[in-house]
């Protein structure tokens, strides 16, 4: 993803430590609190992430993939607060 590229190396470091747990959570059914998860406004199915104290990302859950067991996530933006702008 393009906007994960875009990232400063401290900041792909952050995301990848939360995406640690969130994997837990998708596999628990509950997220770790400092993630804070939730419905992203209006767009059903959409949900938010948040991964620094400026850093959020946005996903949902996608079909499931053959032959891979667990949800699955596609991510649609990573960023900072500026990705809720073109939504």
């Amino acid at each position: 993803m393009a906007e994960y590229a875009r990232l400063t190396p401290d900041q792909r470091r952050a995301f990848r430590r939360a995406v640690v747990l969130f994997r837990e959570g998708l596999e628990t059914g509950q997220f770790h609190p400092s993630l804070g998860v939730k419905g992203f406004r209006s767009e059903p199915g959409v949900f938010e992430l948040r991964w620094a104290k400026d850093g959020r990302a946005l996903w949902e859950y996608g079909d499931p993939v053959p032959g891979r067991g667990g949800p699955h996530v596609r991510w649609l933006r990573i960023g900072t607060h500026d990705i809720y702008k073109s939504r």
